[in-house]
């Protein structure tokens, strides 16, 4: 694959949850416009909710803003996601949406199919994937599945498992502020220090693009949490239940419009 071939993948775009679809609905617009706008073909993936009409609901959404050809993929189980009709819709879509739910749903269907190779496939060509709440946390390589609410990072306050491994550089977490969950993020980091953390808010996505770096966008905070200079971590010898020593964390709040470059670990503010 050459260099030019590597820049093609398209927008990541982990939303915290509980997006405006009605009032002031820029987070869907901006997913909208980057899947092509009034050209754009969206597959809606509802895997993670236990809800019959979770897809019709998001359908009906992007009917209404404009998008003409939607598809409601529901997939409930794993013969349904080795299915061929499937993944020919994603192959047709120029922009891929995952509801929210229980992301252990999206891991544990998904996980190994068809459609998720489509997936990937879909977004190395260029075509743009969101995920909300659930949809967001299965979107890197790391997911995080549970854990506890605090600001305190503890060993064995965190549950992960793989996720569908859209970028291995960045590690998420949504409901961020609403939830408490600063306290997680940094317990998972912790297993993982090379990579950065987001913790999105409700109603707030982050806008991450080939090359790892991102921008703010909705009307909460996205808490950048930068693990590059860590000089030291108790991880290792603390006792399950035990608070974590991290040294050298830095950690940003970014809003709407504020960018983050992951390579030098520089925020530029929106003028």
């Amino acid at each position: 694959m050459s260099m030019e071939e590597k820049q093609k993948r398209g927008y990541i775009m982990p939303i915290g949850g509980r997006e405006s679809k009605d009032v002031n609905p820029s987070i869907l617009e901006k997913f909208i416009e980057l899947s092509g706008g009034k050209d754009a073909v969206i597959s809606v993936i509802p895997t993670a909710s236990n809800l019959d009409d979770t897809g019709d609901i998001y359908v009906d959404i992007f009917r209404k803003m404009g998008v003409q050809k939607i598809y409601n993929n529901k997939i409930t189980n794993r013969i349904d996601a080795n299915n061929e009709i499937f993944t020919k819709q994603l192959g047709e879509s120029t922009g891929i949406f995952m509801t929210g739910g229980n992301q252990l749903l999206l891991s544990t269907i998904l996980g190994g199919t068809v459609v998720a190779k489509m997936i990937r496939k879909r977004n190395s060509e260029g075509v743009p994937v969101a995920g909300t709440s659930a949809g967001a946390a299965f979107i890197p390589e790391h997911m995080i599945v549970s854990g506890d609410s605090g600001l305190i990072p503890r060993v064995g306050s965190v549950s992960m498992a793989p996720g569908l491994g859209l970028t291995n550089k960045i590690m998420i977490d949504q409901h961020f502020s609403q939830r408490n969950r600063l306290g997680r993020l940094l317990t998972a980091l912790s297993y993982n220090p090379y990579k950065t953390g987001i913790g999105v808010d409700e109603d707030t996505a982050a806008i991450i693009d080939c090359d790892g770096n991102f921008y703010a966008i909705g009307s909460g905070a996205l808490t950048v949490v930068d693990m590059s200079k860590v000089e030291f971590s108790s991880v290792a010898s603390t006792a399950p239940g035990g608070a974590i020593s991290l040294v050298g964390v830095k950690i940003h709040t970014l809003l709407d419009g504020d960018f983050y470059n992951t390579k030098i670990h520089e925020v530029i503010r929106k003028s």
